[in-house]
């Protein structure tokens, strides 16, 4: 009976140890992005997807010129639309699973400035609806 104080001290200071040790992690690669915010995003993408159209034919006029934005800009911008609403419900419906690469990211390609046809995290806002200044 006079070693179970010691394996009790040692029991304890074990635990309090190893709990110390887990919380050492600060901020995980991954911590912005949880079930919270994958059905934010799938929200935003089903209410305010149809922003891509008008978006993309800006793009495409500013790059190329009008007759391009109201020709394949407007297949393409609704392509886009559609594809943002099935995103956004797909997103809705799973937001509790990390589906993508087990994490909660966004299924598509994330924005790269130096290719076209990628996708921001969220739909495109417009002019009035802006947190920049033009």
């Amino acid at each position: 009976m006079k070693s179970f104080p010691k394996i009790l001290v040692a029991a304890v200071s074990l635990a309090a140890f190893g709990t110390a040790a887990f919380a050492d992690i600060q901020a995980p690669p991954m911590t912005d992005m949880g079930p919270t915010r994958k059905l934010g995003r799938g929200v935003a993408n089903v209410l305010w997807g149809f922003t891509e159209l008008p978006h993309t034919m800006c793009v495409i006029n500013e790059s190329e010129g009008n007759s391009a934005a109201f020709g394949y800009g407007i297949v393409k911008g609704m392509g886009r639309s559609l594809f943002r609403f099935g995103a956004g419900w797909y997103e809705i419906f799973t937001f509790a699973a990390p589906c993508y690469k087990s994490s909660y990211r966004p299924p598509y390609n994330a924005y790269t400035p130096w290719k076209l046809g990628t996708y921001d995290e969220f739909p495109p806002e417009l002019g009035w609806e802006s947190r920049y200044d033009y």
